[in-house]
């Protein structure tokens, strides 16, 4: 498997505070069946300030440091950008990492609050060339009530990429239900970990592979671990990608309806446990 969003790069963001805890995750990892990381540091001016030449530097150290303890990943440069008005011009003027050398690149919306104008950015750097990965879209806060986005964006060639986690419930009711109706509705390309230690959000994916396999079937199980991120990470040709699985057209207004109301009750039911 290939995990294309994983923040393994220590002390360099909110992911693995030392490389004790990189090593941990790479033999994770490893246990898992991966063979390639893509390294993505957060990138948000003003906060996270990493600077591709820095995450490529780390990148190659790190391999080094996995490889004296015994560990061999492949991995790979990388960043999970977060949205800006000049994404475009960042990504041109070296301020942005894509995937490796290749036109692939990670693409974090806020989460709690929709930004302004995402179709439009996101057009943007399609027109100018590049594949935006519109990284966990079913942790979104907001997507509940902008879920009908997602079709729309897909439907613009946007890249759509799952947290493995999400899948199998690590992160709730809600987000597990998000994950699956995604997977049922064809909008779903690729699934990475979006590791950040090797606890709770570790770089496990084999659970959320075979729940995949279960809902998909294997082919396209292992489009969404292996091939697809493989041509993001060999920088493949866009109109060679594997399509996605096709499914019925739904009546928007029963599932908005469906929708609605099964998010009301798992609210409702969150917070009479709190």
């Amino acid at each position: 498997m290939i995990d294309v969003h994983c923040h393994i790069l220590p002390c360099i963001d909110d992911g693995a505070k030392s490389f004790d805890v990189s090593l941990e995750m790479a033999r994770i990892a490893v246990d898992e069946g991966v063979e390639t990381i893509v390294c993505t540091p957060h990138i948000m001016p003003g906060v996270f300030d990493n600077k591709p030449a820095d995450i490529r530097r780390r990148v190659a150290e790190l391999s080094r440091d996995l490889a004296d303890h015994g560990v061999h990943l492949d991995l790979i440069p990388g960043s999970d950008a977060h949205v800006r008005p000049d994404f475009v011009r960042a990504l041109v003027n070296d301020e942005i990492q894509p995937i490796g050398e290749g036109r692939y690149v990670l693409f974090e919306p806020p989460h709690n609050v929709a930004p302004p104008k995402l179709d439009e950015v996101l057009f943007n750097v399609r027109a100018a060339g590049w594949m935006p990965i519109l990284t966990h879209p079913e942790r979104l806060a907001w997507i509940e009530d902008r879920y009908h986005i997602l079709p729309e964006l897909v439907a613009s060639g946007v890249m759509m990429q799952l947290t493995a986690a999400s899948i199998i419930g690590v992160f709730g009711e809600r987000t597990k239900y998000l994950s699956e109706r995604m997977i049922d509705d064809g909008l779903v390309h690729i699934v990475a970990s979006d590791a950040h230690n090797a606890r709770r959000r570790s770089t496990r994916l084999r659970g959320a592979y075979d729940r995949c396999r279960e809902l998909l079937g294997a082919e396209e199980a292992d489009n969404l671990f292996v091939v697809r991120p493989r041509f993001a990470t060999l920088n493949g040709p866009f109109d060679l990608l594997p399509p996605l699985p096709k499914v019925p057209q739904r009546k928007t207004s029963n599932d908005a309806g469906i929708f609605s109301r099964l998010s009301s009750f798992i609210r409702s039911s969150t917070e009479a446990h709190r």
